[in-house]
């Protein structure tokens, strides 16, 4: 896998007399905005959908239905994810008591292992649903067994973003084996929940409020995943509020005014500080992401996460779609126009951009294309151009294969 960056906020020293505003608006990569929906309430839902994390049941039979059907790009992904070591039935789980992951992953005790076990255990439990195959539940009841017997906690620098990235995938695998008879014993449950509970919730709850915005978006993500597994309405009503705050403060649309928001509660607020927050770019357009000038690999996470988070809500009865839609459509847009290859212009990151953005697109595309009904022509190239999309070997995972074209 590549080498994990550090996430700590970039804060360079600001270019002499910040530029002033560009007059120009460059234009968006993608059609004129639809209205934004009023926000919506932070209210957890009255009785818990199961299987309710990321993906539904209805998604999970579209799933299915398409795999055995031998139909593209489902088989396809179907048979990438197969021929990953993640799928691997011999793979035994490296669980640790204490996980520590330092920036730049050194050090690396235990956080590879964990962030694989996890997605291997998610990988598994989609293989237990498509082909109700019981090893492959056997396997993800194996690893998530191992690993709740035995972490007790994350340490050092990266550890938030560390539970985080492990906690996604736990929560994923979790949820799809015990509501669809996957055999797991009370007694696992029991005690996988406990970890959940007590090792991964509260270092993730809280959020990352002046970190860069893919570590606070990725912690929401997980803590959304956990609060419904664990049916904790306190946890799933406190996730939403963070996360409707942090996206605005992630991505940039004009109605936001001159320049972008800062992150509640940091007291970056000033054109000044805002500038070195999102990494000294002083024009600010439709889509632009905090992390835009960092590079897209990073910006990626947060795409990842948010349109993640959006699923499980809507599963919940909750659906954030229509409340972020235009925020996130013209952050795809816009960075999928410049993955695509079109040159950077010299107002964007100084002319230099790093390309990178990662299997991160196809949900977030099939919410606001497919079911939405949003023009997203830059976008789509993207995500047919790269069917399919595979895994980051951090939290992301299969995300052809589990939303190419889901109605559900």
């Amino acid at each position: 896998m590549t080498t994990l960056h550090r996430r700590g906020i970039v804060l360079t020293a600001l270019a002499a007399a910040t530029a002033l505003f560009a007059s120009a608006s460059p234009t968006s990569a993608d059609p004129a905005p639809a209205p934004t929906a009023a926000p919506a309430a932070a209210a957890a839902p009255p009785a818990f959908t199961h299987p309710g994390v990321y993906v539904s049941r209805g998604q999970l039979d579209f799933v299915r239905g398409k795999v055995q059907a031998g139909a593209q790009p489902w088989k396809a992904a179907y048979d990438q994810m197969n021929g990953h070591g993640l799928a691997s039935l011999s793979r035994n789980p490296k669980p640790r008591a204490v996980v520590e992951c330092g920036p730049y992953s050194n050090p690396n005790n235990g956080c590879t292992d964990e962030r694989q076990d996890a997605i291997a255990a998610f990988t598994s439990a989609l293989n237990w649903y498509i082909t109700r195959d019981q090893r492959y539940a056997n396997k993800a009841i194996q690893l998530m067994d191992a690993w709740s017997a035995t972490i007790r906690d994350h340490t050092n620098s990266n550890a938030p973003l560390q539970t985080a990235w492990a906690g996604v995938s736990w929560a994923k695998a979790a949820e799809i084996i015990r509501h669809t008879g996957g055999g797991w014993s009370a007694e696992g449950v029991t005690r996988f929940s406990t970890m959940l509970r007590n090792v991964y919730l509260p270092r993730v709850i809280n959020g990352a409020t002046t970190s860069n915005g893919n570590w606070e978006l990725t912690m929401m993500e997980a803590a959304i995943g956990i609060a419904v597994f664990l049916e904790d309405r306190g946890a799933y009503d406190r996730a939403v509020t963070k996360f409707r705050q942090r996206v605005p403060a992630f991505l940039y649309v004009s109605s936001d005014g001159a320049y972008a928001k800062g992150p509640a509660g940091s007291g970056i607020d000033t054109r000044e500080e805002i500038v070195r927050y999102w990494h000294n770019q002083n024009t600010f357009v439709d889509g632009l992401s905090q992390e835009t000038c960092r590079d897209f690999t990073h910006t990626g996470y947060g795409l990842a996460s948010i349109a993640n988070f959006a699923e499980t809500t809507r599963h919940q009865g909750q659906d954030l779609y229509p409340e972020i839609a235009d925020r996130l459509r013209h952050a795809l847009g816009f960075h999928a126009k410049y993955e695509l290859g079109e040159p950077a212009p010299g107002w964007l990151c100084g002319g230099t951009i790093k390309r990178g953005l990662g299997p991160v697109s196809e949900v977030g595309y099939n919410a606001l294309a497919n079911r939405m009904g949003h023009s997203m022509a830059n976008t789509q190239r993207l995500v047919e151009s790269r069917r399919p999309h595979g895994t980051n070997i951090l939290f992301v995972a299969w995300q052809t294969l589990t939303h190419a074209g889901n109605p559900a």
